[in-house]
């Protein structure tokens, strides 16, 4: 069974769209549970007056009754209050950094308005949406996802989330940076945002998910495109403003040796699977989910919108001119956090839909507890006299 998402709309159009299917029958999705992690999307230090406009809202048109999913695909949708796009200027001075000149020429076009309303990240508001109902898949399963930010510019703000994750969500939630560091990390990384954005400037950073209690070989080592390590990486790079992603050590462990890099594999105390004796592999060995907590991280670059507006040129003219100033974040790593939580759920539960299929919530959650019996009972320990 595959797990299928398409998104439509544009930035300042009337609605924001989506269609999801492939979640089973009985699956809880509830318009309170989306509106929660779509509120957690418009908070953080460092956004724009949009986020002020705009009270994001999920609008079931198909696909779920009385709090479940049918099993047909879901058609939702999110309103934009700001609703403005036939009256907006045409855009003849493209962003660097943004998708507006190489969308621009890619159509031939001198007006690169199309491209802009399309490429912002305005999308994610829906693309949340439709990506917490997979979250809310993956809960029903046992599985938890949690992300929360690590750094904002040069500043650290990471905190250890601990096993429970759900504990670590209302900590993060009480932060105005979705973030679980010490309250002076915090603050030091508040101030540089309001000084970037005195300055008419942007900042980037990091954000960390962690997802637990992932069923045991997810993905696949046969063919690359069927890797959770590629997967997850294409859908944290398919955010926008989202230029590095890195599972476990990742880049750190590059510098390191083989050593003291790869995790030691020990026997259990009880039935079960061969485990290992850390998570630097982050959860994920030769492209499969190893039964270790999944630990992805995701950097966003500074937004490419800067009221300190760029060298840029105008498309009609040939003339240098600066680029053109569209409404933007400071920063949108406290909104990336929520973001990256919700995608990288959707992506796992594309996982296991493949591998458990199933047209009921209760079939997927049998099949997973079949699997799980079988690791159990195929590497059971034994004793010799």
């Amino acid at each position: 069974m595959e797990l299928i998402l398409e998104t439509a709309g544009e930035s300042h159009g009337a609605v924001l769209t989506a269609i999801l299917a492939g979640i089973p029958a009985g699956t809880p999705v509830t318009e309170a549970y989306v509106n929660a992690r779509l509120a957690a999307r418009q908070r953080g230090r460092g956004s724009s007056s949009r986020q002020q406009i705009e009270k994001d809202e999920v609008v079931f048109l198909s696909g779920v009754r009385d709090g479940k999913a049918t099993g047909n695909p879901i058609a939702l949708q999110v309103a934009n209050r700001d609703d403005t796009y036939k009256d907006l200027p045409a855009v003849h001075e493209p962003r660097p950094g943004h998708a507006d000149l190489p969308g621009a020429l890619n159509r031939g076009l001198t007006d690169a308005r199309d491209i802009v309303e399309r490429a912002s990240a305005r999308e994610t508001a829906v693309r949340v949406a439709a990506a917490s109902i997979a979250a809310g898949f993956l809960e029903a399963l046992g599985v938890h996802v949690l992300g929360h930010v690590v750094s904002i510019g040069s500043h650290d703000v990471y905190g250890e989330p601990g096993k429970k994750l759900e504990a670590a969500r209302a900590r993060r939630d009480t932060s105005e940076l979705h973030a679980l560091g010490s309250e002076d990390a915090q603050e030091a990384a508040a101030r540089a945002i309001d000084k970037a954005g005195g300055d008419g400037d942007t900042l980037g950073g990091v954000v960390e998910v962690i997802a637990t209690d992932v069923p045991l070989g997810l993905g696949g080592h046969e063919r690359p495109e069927t890797k959770l390590k590629s997967t997850l990486a294409a859908t944290l790079m398919g955010v926008q403003a989202v230029q590095g992603v890195e599972i476990g050590l990742g880049f750190r462990g590059a510098a390191m040796r083989g050593s003291d890099v790869h995790d030691a594999i020990v026997a259990p105390d009880q039935s079960g699977a061969p485990t290992r004796a850390g998570n630097n592999a982050g959860g994920i060995e030769g492209g499969m989910s190893n039964g270790q907590p999944i630990i992805v991280r995701a950097a966003m670059k500074p937004l490419a919108t800067l009221r300190k507006r760029l060298p840029s040129v105008d498309l009609t003219t040939g003339e240098a001119a600066p680029a053109r100033h569209e409404r933007s974040d400071v920063t949108a790593v406290s909104r990336l956090a929520v973001i990256a939580e919700v995608v990288v759920a959707l992506d796992l539960a594309r996982h296991i839909r493949r591998r458990f299929g199933g047209a009921h919530i209760d079939e997927v959650r049998e099949a997973i507890e079949r699997h799980r019996a079988r690791v159990e009972s195929t590497y059971g320990r034994t004793t010799s006299s």
